[in-house]
């Protein structure tokens, strides 16, 4: 394969270090811009790699985009503000307005450089929240076209991020691909700099997403596990490092251009069920007990993609076992613990 270079925004993030490392591994040239608004300065494995280069900026910036873009062949549309649950509510207006404006200079900057540069297509990352009011299970991606809007902002807004693609098809020719990751798990999840602490029992959080929050309350000894809703809701815990496969496979895909596709595991498993497989590995002579709290108002029941598209289309299925992320998570966090 020809080797590209590819600008990323929310390079920083949880989702874009998977990806910027995924690129580097097969060859290609990378620029990432974050202004480190979530989790503040970090460093990565690959800073110094030669391929690489960073740039400390704001997205909505977008001459710096512009010229960033100058030689890069595709855009990838990571940056946002977006956390857990319970961020959904404290932001509800802010996630909307800011994501709204780091969206627009986004893709004001790609029809740009598609015109007067060298850009090939950007790669818009939205979510499964698109799909937070469905009803149809599993859940295809043209979906999107019959379900009845999110009901949260966030999920909204990631709606909005895909008709800011069709649109700039449909009025400047600029190609797109969408990527809808679900339920992204794996190492580098981190305290947010924003996120306000929730109390679960005994533990105060700060995550709200679910695999690290019960691993951290159950390696700090909380007996019985505290547990958001009735822990029936249904989850394809999927790894970050297989999410970053299907979207460089989308990247570069012919076949991707102006298409959707979900990126996930084909295996659901309940939230009830998770808490027991992290509370095996970490009390294995132990038995299990839990309390059900009161669940946050967009904790949607169901995420369950059909992911036959994305596998037909990209050759793309994740293969990593959500045994096999527990274990790596479990170690990550044991490692940072004070630190989430």
């Amino acid at each position: 394969m020809k080797k590209s270079k590819i600008l990323v925004t929310g390079s920083a993030g949880f989702i874009g270090g998977y990806l910027v490392e995924e690129l580097l591994r097969q060859g290609h040239f990378v620029v990432g811009i974050d202004n480190y608004s979530k989790y503040g300065p970090i460093k990565k494995s690959y800073d110094d790699n030669p391929n690489y280069k960073f740039v400390k900026g704001d997205v909505k910036n977008t001459y710096l985009l512009v010229r960033l873009l100058k030689d890069c062949d595709y855009l990838v549309a990571g940056a946002a503000m977006i956390g857990g649950i319970a961020y959904f509510h404290r932001y509800a207006y802010d996630l909307l307005a800011e994501n709204e404006r780091i969206t627009a200079s986004t893709f004001d900057a790609a029809i740009k450089a598609s015109k007067k540069f060298k850009l090939k297509k950007i790669i818009v990352i939205s979510s499964s929240m698109v799909f937070e009011s469905t009803d149809i299970f599993p859940t295809p991606e043209t979906a999107v076209l019959t379900s009845p809007p999110p009901k949260s902002t966030y999920g909204f807004q990631k709606l909005s991020s895909e008709y800011f693609a069709k649109g700039a098809w449909e009025q400047y020719q600029l190609p797109y691909t969408i990527i809808r990751p679900f339920n992204c798990v794996g190492i580098g999840e981190m305290r947010a700099a924003a996120e306000k602490e929730v109390k679960s029992g005994n533990i105060k959080l700060a995550l709200s997403h679910v695999v690290p929050d019960l691993v951290y309350k159950i390696l700090n000894g909380q007996d019985p596990v505290h547990i958001f809703g009735d822990g029936k809701q249904i989850r394809h815990y999927t790894y970050g490092g297989d999410i970053a496969k299907g979207i460089v496979k989308a990247i570069f895909s012919p076949k991707a251009k102006n298409e959707d596709f979900n990126i996930a595991t084909d295996k659901s498993t309940t939230v009830l069920e998770l808490a027991k497989l992290i509370w095996k590995k970490i009390n294995p002579h132990k038995p299990f007990r839990y309390i059900s709290e009161k669940p946050f108002t967009y904790d949607v029941q169901k995420r369950i993609p059909d992911v036959r598209k994305a596998k037909k289309i990209l050759n793309f299925e994740a293969k990593t076992t959500l045994d096999e992320i527990l274990d790596e998570v479990i170690l990550w966090i044991k490692s940072t613990t004070g630190k989430l």
